[in-house]
């Protein structure tokens, strides 16, 4: 006898299989035709700036590829397609596009700024309030909606950001590395430009790393960054919420997830230190 969690896992496979014996169910095409056009719809809405560059129809012809490789998992689609600027990255039709996945990764890093939980950002009269003697000691914590990305192959800010806006600056691009950060410390969801040294900044942050380390970071990244121009301009951007000691530092959703994690991790990892941890202790 079917159970009912075996029946709805052969529904959900038929609806994208045309020799599955529900398939041939009366109106069965209906549900099909549903799923696929709230997919695609979603993701179309999804990655605005993806869509404003391809255009309609290759847009809505690659998510109908991608549709039948990655439903949805789980009823709220606005947090549909988080995978999908990968499969771009490897959709064949997309091959004379390398910046492409790029600005699908900055689409749906502003989704995700924009479902992150609310939290109130800190101020810079807060930062300024800050005992000196104890500055380099304290730990920054990202705002939850924080998101930074940085593109080594294309200007991926600028083509995105672009074709966000409400009208596309016809200016000519320069091919060139570019990050960006993505925000919202309150309603909006703000984005802006971020140099090599913000990037290691708020990774560094990320991971519980003091504000001494963090400076550190951005130094190592970029020789020469004003770092506290560079901290305002967080502040600004409200891309930070907590000044946190070591033993209440809660860590921020990694901005660069692997996405291939090993199933089997190593039950006994070296303790030796790698060559950068021997650089940096």
């Amino acid at each position: 006898m079917t159970t009912l969690a075996e029946y709805q896992r052969g529904f959900a496979a038929a609806l994208l299989a045309d020799d599955a014996p529900l398939a041939a169910m009366p109106g069965f095409a209906v549900y099909r035709n549903t799923l696929m056009k709230a997919c695609v719809d979603a993701l179309e809405a999804n990655f605005p700036a993806v869509t404003r560059l391809v255009g309609e129809e290759w847009m809505r012809a690659a998510a109908t590829r991608y549709v039948h490789g990655a439903l949805p998992a789980g009823p709220m689609l606005l947090d549909y397609g988080s995978t999908f600027p990968d499969f771009l990255a490897a959709f064949e039709p997309a091959a004379s596009l390398p910046w492409l996945p790029d600005v699908a990764r900055l689409d749906r890093l502003w989704i995700e700024a924009h479902m992150a939980a609310d939290a109130e950002p800190m101020d810079a009269s807060r930062f300024a309030a800050i005992d000196p003697s104890a500055m380099l000691d304290v730990r920054v914590q990202p705002h939850p909606s924080a998101r930074w990305c940085w593109c080594e192959h294309s200007p991926a800010h600028t083509i995105w950001s672009r074709n966000r806006a409400e009208h596309v600056d016809e200016a000519q691009i320069e091919w060139q590395p570019e990050g960006t950060l993505v925000t919202r410390p309150q309603e909006v969801v703000l984005y802006r430009p971020l140099g090599p040294a913000g990037i290691a900044f708020m990774d560094a942050c990320a991971t519980g790393a003091s504000l001494g380390e963090a400076t550190l970071a951005a130094l190592d990244a970029e020789p020469g960054a004003a770092v506290p121009a560079l901290i305002a301009s967080l502040l600004e951007a409200g891309a930070l919420s907590a000044l946190l000691p070591a033993s209440r530092f809660e860590s921020h959703p990694d901005p660069h997830p692997d996405p291939h994690p090993d199933p089997h991790p190593d039950p006994h990892p070296d303790p030796r230190p790698t060559q950068s941890e021997q650089r940096n202790p």
